[in-house]
């Protein structure tokens, strides 16, 4: 077994040797969740499957009939939409850079 660990509790070897290794995975993964689930509520929105007009995909489906004469209705809310996952995206990947310290640089450890 590994030093330190040796009569330590369940609780003890966790905390001090799996939440630290499992801290970087999950926020990156998080990040990744946030932006899927800001392009899910947009598409439902979009749909027509929202309780609410406060939503990019329901502004978007508003201005679907204006595309001729208001392109902009649609596609502000369009373009805040991309912006706002791939900003959260490359949050994400500066967290996994900036985290794991097996990855040196952007081409991975070599």
């Amino acid at each position: 077994s590994a030093p330190g660990t040796v009569g330590a509790s369940d609780l003890r070897i966790v905390a001090r040797h799996v939440l630290p290794n499992a801290a970087t995975p999950i926020l990156v993964l998080a990040t990744i969740q946030v932006a899927a689930i800001v392009l899910l509520e947009s598409a439902l929105s979009f749909l027509g499957f929202s309780g609410t007009t406060l939503s990019w995909g329901f502004d978007i489906a508003q201005g679907r009939d204006y595309l001729a004469s208001a392109w902009w209705i649609s596609t502000v809310p369009g373009v805040a939409i991309v912006l706002t996952v791939v900003g959260i995206n490359l949050v994400g990947d500066w967290l996994r850079d900036a985290l794991d310290p097996d990855i040196e640089g952007e081409g991975g450890g070599v």
